[in-house]
């Protein structure tokens, strides 16, 4: 098989397991109206339920990547994220409770391929799904698998709750904040060769030392692995902010001095129109 047809055929596979996804959930938020209205208190999907779910995306992805990810078993990666947060209580979840899930995942990296991202959430994915040359984090088992999850657990409970749990800001240590906090960092620790970091540029701090991308992990960039990071900063027509904004060139000292920095200004149209085109190679979006 190309690589074409291989890329649709994934594609393919992702939209029946997100089909099948939301048709669980679907049926589990049906099954709560028809609780509520007789009486029943329902705090969303069961354990196994929400552990269905995470199986199922699991197996597309490694059935996607094939013996590159033999080393991975859905059923381990399960026991290990389930027991960060099951029986705890769902303000004091730490990003280390999830180090035995970043163990037990064994993923290569992608040497200057890995994209990271801050406030341009929508086009980056919008991109890597059109392009296959740049991976982000959503685009590895563990993002992958949870992106578009919510969870948590309680204090004495067995049980994976949906609903009722803490919002992102509502308190620091929340297992989704948590979760993805660890994942980040363990995913900018293995960033090699050269990066890519696409930031908004409609905003008046691309970077922002209170995101992920700035808090986490520009913090784990280090050579001699790495070599350099390439920013590139997605505008619209008028934008006025530009590669030589304060919070750009804070970027640039807090990174490791051995690193290499470049930062390119490029119109969000520009890259909505390589996205469009399936021949344009992903050096020709800016």
């Amino acid at each position: 098989m190309d690589y074409e047809a291989s890329a649709t055929q994934r594609r393919k596979c992702r939209r029946a397991v997100l089909l099948g996804v939301c048709v669980l959930l679907l049926l589990t938020a049906v099954g709560a109206c028809l609780g509520a209205a007789f009486g029943h208190r329902s705090s969303g999907p069961s354990n196994g339920n929400f552990r269905t779910i995470l199986i199922s995306k699991c197996k597309t992805y490694l059935g996607e990547k094939g013996e590159h990810s033999s080393e991975n078993t859905c059923e381990e990666m399960w026991d290990a994220f389930s027991g960060a947060y099951v029986g705890k209580d769902p303000c004091d979840v730490p990003m280390e409770a999830y180090d035995p899930l970043i163990h037990a995942v064994s993923e290569k990296a992608a040497c200057n391929r890995m994209l990271f991202w801050s406030k341009t959430k929508d086009i980056v994915h919008q991109l890597t799904e059109a392009k296959h040359c740049l991976l982000t984090l959503e685009d590895t088992l563990l993002g992958f698998v949870m992106d578009g999850l919510t969870w948590c657990g309680k204090n004495g409970s067995k049980e994976t709750f949906t609903t009722g749990c803490p919002g992102w800001m509502e308190c620091e240590r929340n297992p989704v904040r948590s979760f993805w906090n660890r994942a980040s960092a363990a995913f900018a620790e293995s960033a090699c060769g050269e990066v890519t970091a696409m930031l908004n540029g409609s905003i008046n701090t691309p970077f922002n030392t209170n995101s992920i991308f700035g808090s986490i992990e520009v913090k784990k960039f280090s050579s001699p692995k790495m070599r350099a990071l390439n920013v590139i900063l997605v505008t619209r027509g008028n934008d006025t902010t530009n590669c030589e904004n304060d919070s750009l060139q804070s970027l640039q000292g807090t990174l490791d001095p051995n690193l290499k920095y470049t930062c390119k200004e490029v119109q969000r149209s520009k890259i909505l129109d390589c996205i469009s085109d399936p021949d344009k190679p992903c050096g020709d979006c800016w």
